[in-house]
């Protein structure tokens, strides 16, 4: 890559971590599909700033013939699109050659869910005996009752949990800021942490933290050391090596739609910019509706 290119990339992606307030997970996949996309201009010597439809399509072509799966042929489009449309901005190239591109079609996959027993077994896997334990049991419990995200859960600071109104504060994408309620066993989980783990752990650090999420050593803990313990509670509870932090979050959702609570109201919650991303779950909420129907219907056997 240039170095003028390069340049470019990084001015481009400070625009979307600071003018459109991206979180970093985003801006390094920007970062990833665009060092991609113009890697392969070095190799097949296109000019990013002449690219013209044929080279687009050509570019595309080649994920393809590599077997990139559609999603990811789609969202490296979309970043180019993006990136394109900001160089057009920058006066750096006229018009977005990628916005006429069209995507490969996907089906959305249906999200991983958890029933009840699986997700009761995960919670029960934290030996509570120890400070670690407490927090890892608090820690699954909120993701149940809350339906956040893993990079939400690592950013909590322990004065954004509410227990007497039995409620947190979450940020999500763009630091948009929602309060979601908690259960009450979600609230005596987060509570014996609060009282009988993270002092433990605090008491550990070279220097004090907010944090809600203490590691071993009394640090913050980041997205990724979270879903290592995460997922190492699902290993102890006998879960499928496919259960991730996430799944939690798409069981609170289909849960609540399971219970009834309407799709806006689950946007919400979930901290969705658009209802269509929110919608997955109804198919999810209405199978298991089927499914419940008929094992309870007595002539169900007939």
């Amino acid at each position: 890559m240039s170095a003028g290119w390069e340049g470019r990339l990084g001015d481009f992606l400070h625009f979307l971590a600071t003018v459109r307030n991206l979180s970093p997970n985003t801006v390094r996949s920007y970062r990833c599909d665009l060092e991609g996309f113009l890697s392969w201009c070095d190799r097949t010597g296109t000019d990013p700033a002449a690219l013209g439809p044929s080279d687009v399509r050509a570019y595309l072509g080649e994920l393809r013939r590599a077997r990139y799966a559609g999603r990811t042929v789609s969202r490296r489009l979309s970043a180019l699109r993006t990136f394109y449309d900001w160089l057009g901005r920058e006066g750096v190239v006229e018009g977005n050659v990628a916005a006429a591109a069209s995507s490969p079609r996907t089906g959305r996959p249906l999200p991983e869910v958890l029933d009840d027993d699986q997700a009761s077994a995960l919670i029960a896997a934290a030996d509570t005996s120890t400070p670690e334990g407490l927090r890892d049991r608090a820690q699954a419990e909120l993701m149940y009752a809350s339906g956040a995200r893993i990079a939400e859960v690592a950013h909590l600071s322990v004065g954004d949990v509410d227990l007497g109104a039995g409620g947190v504060r979450l940020f999500g994408k763009g630091s948009k800021e929602r309060l979601v309620p908690l259960y009450p066993a979600a609230c005596r989980a987060v509570g014996a942490y609060l009282r009988d783990g993270r002092p433990a752990l605090a008491a550990r650090a070279a220097r004090a933290s907010d944090a809600l999420f203490l590691s071993s050593r009394g640090n913050p803990m980041g997205a990724d050391a979270l879903r290592v313990r995460f997922e190492r509670l699902a290993a102890l509870a006998g879960l499928p090596s496919s259960v991730t932090p996430h799944a939690m979050r798409h069981t609170f959702a289909t849960e609540l739609l399971s219970g009834g609570a309407d799709l806006r109201s689950v946007q919400e919650l979930l901290g969705h910019a658009s209802i269509s991303t929110t919608q997955v779950y109804t198919h999810l909420s209405v199978d298991r509706l089927k499914e419940a129907s008929l094992q309870a219907h007595p002539r169900s056997g007939r």
